[in-house]
């Protein structure tokens, strides 16, 4: 069984790293081939705004036959046309607004850009420029992977007549945040992967914790029927052997030998009574029963007969129960049995886990804090590790005692004051240290 689990833990851990890498490897190939695209819609809608550009520009220029032109035109002859140049004939925002309709017409939605105008001739700087184009071009500089620049010259790109008689300028584009955008046009993708990877990890974690929790409950009931089947069977062997007793002829003339087998028969049997009715009342407990039943109870009280009820115990092992009767308010709403019980069982468990070298002493604290009344139980035991303290109200759960096996029990009397609690809308925390003794304390609403 070990080993299929284990098999099987790491067949789908492997299937699961191996999809989250093809998904990886799906999904870079796609935000490259997507860089691609917007690569290309950029250029052809920064192809458009210049085309744009130059065509409103040359619309200014005379028809003029290309051949009583001179070959090269001088800027005298260029005015003289009155050709103007682009810096001149456009505004900033007349400039931005083409350009933003340029990229929402290739489907490139809200991008952030800066631009400017400038003479191929004169380095004295931009001729026309957008507030921030500044500062985006010298980041775009040292940035490269988030910020595209883009020089065009402003000439017809179709060889159309009259394009050697424009100025002599170049539009600069500075488009910034492009990592950001592309990984924008694909986020339903990554998200959708991600979302999906995080399903199959959650349902691999589920199933592994399953397995883990069935299989760890499994030894659980099987170390409780085992236990179980120990407690019972030393009572009926103790009577079976009482019985046996009884036959002897010479103790069936000595009334005081009798009255002693008797004794021991009685007692044995109240003990499997008890052991047996431990059983059914963690199987049948119903809560909401409970919950019917609450009357007015006064902790103090409560405690107070706990102690005498613990009197002979207390008398064998030596030990002794301290009280720090501190709250000023006591009263309650609870089950006049069943709160008994939550709280005798803290008592007992004291008693059962105390050291064999040291007088056991159990200091019970009562306070209030706010609306509640705060119950501590604290004793000089052989306390828990933080692993079993974080499982010692789990159901069959037995704390480990290395090779001492006097301590009696089916590990059910702890998930019973658990739950006894929570019905009495309590909360209750362990805490212990090995070699030193626990805490616990309970938290119960006043009335």
């Amino acid at each position: 069984m070990r080993k299929n689990f284990t098999l099987i833990t790491i067949l789908i851990s492997l299937s699961l790293i191996g999809t989250i890498l093809i998904q990886y490897s799906w999904l870079k190939n796609v935000l490259t081939i997507k860089n691609e695209q917007v690569r290309d819609k950029v250029n052809m809608a920064e192809y458009e705004v210049v085309e744009s550009l130059v065509e409103a520009t040359q619309l200014s220029i005379p028809a003029l036959p290309l051949d009583v032109l001179p070959k090269d035109p001088s800027e005298e002859v260029l005015r003289m046309l009155g050709s103007k140049s682009i810096a001149e004939r456009f505004s900033v925002d007349e400039i931005n607004k083409k350009i933003n309709l340029a990229f929402e017409a290739n489907g490139l939605t809200n991008p952030s850009f800066q631009f400017a105008i400038l003479s191929a001739t004169n380095n004295a700087g931009p001729e026309l420029a957008s507030p921030g184009f500044e500062s985006q071009y010298t980041i775009g500089l040292k940035d490269t992977s988030n910020h595209w620049i883009d020089v065009w010259p402003l000439v017809s790109l179709t060889d159309a007549d009259g394009a050697n008689l424009m100025p002599n300028e170049k539009l600069i584009i500075v488009i910034s945040d492009m990592q950001v955008f592309v990984l924008r046009s694909v986020g339903w993708m990554i998200l959708a992967a991600i979302f999906f990877s995080l399903v199959i990890i959650t349902a691999f974690y589920l199933t592994i914790r399953t397995i883990l929790t069935q299989k760890k409950l499994s030894e659980m009931k099987t170390d409780f029927i085992n236990n179980m089947t120990h407690e019972l069977r030393t009572p009926l062997a103790t009577i079976s052997i009482a019985v046996d007793t009884l036959k002897n002829e010479r103790v069936i003339g000595d009334r005081d030998k009798l009255e002693s087998i008797r004794s021991i028969i009685k007692a044995e049997n109240s003990r499997m009574n008890a052991q047996v009715e431990q059983i059914l009342q963690a199987a049948q407990l119903d809560v909401s029963q409970v919950l019917k039943e609450k009357v007015t109870l006064h902790v103090h009280e409560v405690l107070q007969k706990i102690s005498d009820n613990f009197s002979l115990q207390l008398l064998e092992k030596k030990a002794q129960i301290q009280f720090n009767f501190i709250a000023t308010d006591d009263a309650v709403s609870g089950h006049p049995v069943h709160f008994v019980n939550m709280l005798s069982n803290l008592v007992d468990n004291a008693l059962k886990y105390s050291k064999e070298d040291i007088d056991p002493i159990i200091v019970i604290t009562t306070s209030n804090y706010r609306n509640t009344i705060l119950i501590t139980v604290e004793d000089n035991g052989i306390g828990m590790s933080k692993e079993t303290a974080s499982k010692v109200f789990d159901k069959f759960y037995r704390a480990h005692t290395g090779n001492v096996h006097n301590v009696k029990g089916f590990g059910l009397g702890l998930n019973y004051t658990r739950k006894m609690v929570a019905a009495h809308n309590g909360k209750i925390q362990v805490d212990s240290v090995v070699g030193k003794g626990t805490i616990f304390t309970i938290s119960l609403p006043l009335e």
